[in-house]
């Protein structure tokens, strides 16, 4: 990706580059005494050196609007620690990030041509300079994962460090089998040091984080297969289990993100991997919701979705027979929270008869049980957000009682 990203960078800034010298624009020259010779070492000899360097700096607001600089020093910034000790080896500053070792980049690229065509070897060798810098004791990974019941509108939605989604068939050289078995690949990209944690635990972490923002989003069965792939540098792909909750997902649709909501998932999975909770009820509630998500069928996600609006609403025990009136009053407008009481109560007296194996099985069973789901999943993203305060009890009893004749 650094390879071509900088390669045409270099290409477009050539063509305009050698547009200004077209047009008359010169290049400064030095006077530099020439390496002395055995048949002239006692005569120094001069020669005029272009200073192309200087060159490049004076066009660096031109350069930058090139259409390839933002993927170049996007690249470059994926390295931004060891920018300053590649300057520093060009005899640079240390400083001034990915567009000043952009511009030091072409310097080597160009050094001392006054044509600006760009020449394969020499770009071959400064980037040879740059990787040796950059990559030293360190390895490139990438983990692949297929995400079932998504689709993507672009071929890549970035998610920021190392993480994105990509359309299987843009992506090269990925693994036939991922491709074969969904449309969207979840790809985990890390540049490894030396004695670094296993890329393949670090992509497990971010994975998992990833489900659970996916599930929130959006009410769709959002899945990850069961084997995801691995791959070191430029070597084959290696499966391995990650134990990411992949499984078959409780209800069917497939979730289209369309390019306008990009933006705004990127934002609600940063934010939602900034305040995932460690313990406690939510997170109790939010490990119930991703266990139901996983279900084979409604009828066997029900106890787990009861399970966490109970840990979420009703702290007295089931006897208490808070949940459906709660459930009402946070999900529903005043003059629907009577029938969505009565239809949360149904669905607690249904819970045994799932465990018994004597539910009535039907459509209209799925669709109360999904009806649930969704206010799970509801409560939980609001309170992930901050857009409701994590005591979901006392806010509800507060709104029967604000609710209740005088």
């Amino acid at each position: 990706m650094l390879h071509a990203a900088l390669r045409a960078f270099a290409e477009e800034a050539a063509g305009l580059l050698a547009g200004e010298t077209a047009q008359g624009a010169e290049i400064p020259f030095e006077l530099a005494e020439a390496a002395p010779s055995a048949r002239r070492a006692r005569t120094p000899l001069y020669c005029y050196r272009p200073l192309v360097g200087e060159f490049l700096r004076t066009r660096a607001s031109a350069l930058e609007r090139l259409p390839a600089h933002p993927a170049a020093a996007g690249a470059l910034a994926d390295h931004a620690d060891r920018l300053p000790r590649y300057l520093s080896a060009l005899g640079e500053r240390p400083s001034g990030g990915p567009p000043a070792a952009l511009q030091a980049f072409l310097g080597r690229v160009f050094a001392e041509q006054t044509d600006f065509a760009l020449d394969d070897a020499r770009f071959d060798r400064a980037y040879a300079r740059l990787e040796e810098v950059l990559f030293a004791g360190r390895t490139d990974a990438v983990v692949v994962l297929p995400v079932l019941g998504l689709d993507i509108a672009s071929d890549e939605v970035v998610l920021g460090e190392g993480l994105s989604l990509r359309r299987a068939e843009a992506l090269p050289g990925a693994p036939t089998e991922a491709v074969e078995q969904a449309d969207v690949l979840a790809v985990f990209r890390a540049v490894i040091e030396d004695r670094a944690p296993d890329p393949f635990a670090q992509a497990g972490r971010r994975f998992r984080r990833l489900l659970t923002a996916l599930r929130l989003y959006d009410d769709g069965a959002i899945a990850f297969g069961p084997v995801a792939w691995v791959r070191v540098d430029d070597g084959p792909w290696r499966g391995g289990l990650l134990g990411t909750g992949a499984g078959a997902a409780a209800y069917e649709g497939v979730v289209l993100l369309e390019a306008e909501e990009e933006d705004e998932l990127r934002a609600f999975c940063n934010l939602i991997a900034r305040r995932m909770p460690r313990a406690g009820e939510l997170a109790w509630a939010l490990g119930r919701y991703e266990m139901a998500c996983e279900r084979a069928s409604g009828t066997e996600a029900l106890t787990d979705v009861l399970l966490g609006l109970r840990a979420l609403l009703e702290p007295e025990g089931q006897q208490s027979g808070q949940l459906p009136g709660r459930l009402a009053a946070l999900c529903a407008t005043p003059p629907e929270r009577a029938a969505l009481a009565a239809r949360a109560a149904h669905a607690i007296s249904l819970e045994r008869a799932v465990v018994a194996g004597t539910a009535p099985r039907g459509e209209q069973v799925d669709e109360l049980i999904d009806e649930l789901a969704g206010h799970l999943r509801a409560l939980l993203r609001d309170v992930l957000c901050g857009h409701l305060d994590s005591d979901l009890r006392t806010l509800a009893d507060r709104l029967i009682a604000e609710a209740a004749p005088a």
